[in-house]
């Protein structure tokens, strides 16, 4: 009997040390909190550079606005409407989010292997989605920082006059052509690691290309409907016709496409960039861990 009771003391101390030992260990974050506190922890460096860094006000706001006041000058020079002029400026401020897209976040992983932190990124236990999207809510606040200020000034400065029809709708495409613009941004990033430096040479190409293709300053609908349903493709197309047509009087008049029919169009868009950058990114991930080759330069 004593031995069986000793036997059941000592079990019991031990159960307590262990509970103890248990308490004292962090828990292990998995599933869906992993992936929030991942994108918690990428998006912090981002926020916290542009606290610290002021220089990046100069080079982001006050540099387009001086490109921006071209080409108002070019149609003001040519007596063209008013709505014109508020199309450019639209166009100048959404052009920051494809810029954050093609540089922030196209090229991205191509930067992180060149700098050694991709391997760490292919062997820790979280999602590249959630990594991806920790880069790209961290850069889109510096994104619409500069968005609002070059809308705000350059509206100030040349005067121009909204007539926006439907408040919800237009955040609607807003929200829609952002989710749009990121997930193609997280599918580049795949796309671009496995280029390699033909990424680079990706990046500087489609940058002014897209500036002519998406209508950036002026109207998508001078093209014929065949291009301009081509250059659709591209969400920021489709995301500044659409927010012309509700915010400018003649904006309907200038459209491309019914804006339920872009809005709709968007949603699209947006599903199929989405998935197709989680599989390209399991694709790397299967690769780097098979293969090993996206992490070493190999001859």
């Amino acid at each position: 009997m004593r031995s069986r009771k000793a036997i059941a003391e000592r079990r019991k101390a031990q159960d307590g040390r262990q509970s103890e030992v248990d308490s004292r260990t962090p828990t292990v974050d998995r599933g869906w909190r992993l992936f929030v506190r991942t994108v918690a922890a990428r998006a912090y460096p981002r926020l916290i550079m542009n606290v610290r860094e002021k220089w990046w006000l100069v080079f982001d706001i006050v540099l387009p606005l001086i490109g921006l006041c071209a080409y108002v000058f070019i149609y003001r020079a040519n007596n063209a409407p008013a709505d014109l002029i508020g199309f450019v400026i639209i166009g100048g401020a959404m052009s920051a989010y494809w810029m954050n897209v093609l540089w922030a976040m196209g090229n991205q992983l191509f930067w992180e292997k060149e700098t050694g932190n991709l391997a760490l990124y292919i062997m820790a236990p979280n999602s590249m989605m959630a990594i991806l999207l920790g880069m790209a809510l961290g850069g889109m606040f510096t994104t619409t920082v500069r968005a609002m200020s070059i809308l705000a000034i350059g509206s100030f400065m040349f005067d121009v006059e909204f007539a926006i029809e439907s408040v919800p709708l237009l955040a609607t495409v807003f929200a829609l052509s952002l989710v749009a613009l990121y997930g193609m941004g997280m599918m580049f990033a795949s796309l671009f690691l496995l280029l390699g430096r033909e990424g680079w040479h990706m990046v500087n190409l489609a940058q002014e290309p897209v500036f002519l293709l998406s209508g950036t300053f002026f109207p998508i609908r001078s093209f014929n409907f065949w291009v301009a349903a081509g250059a659709s493709v591209i969400p920021l197309t489709l995301a500044l016709d659409a927010i012309r047509q509700l915010s400018f009087a003649s904006g309907a008049e200038l459209g491309f496409l019914d804006v339920r029919t872009e809005v709709a169009i968007l949603a699209v868009l947006a599903g199929v960039f989405l998935v197709a950058a989680r599989m390209l990114l399991q694709h790397l991930e299967r690769l780097a861990i098979a293969e090993g080759r996206l992490t070493e330069a190999r001859a």
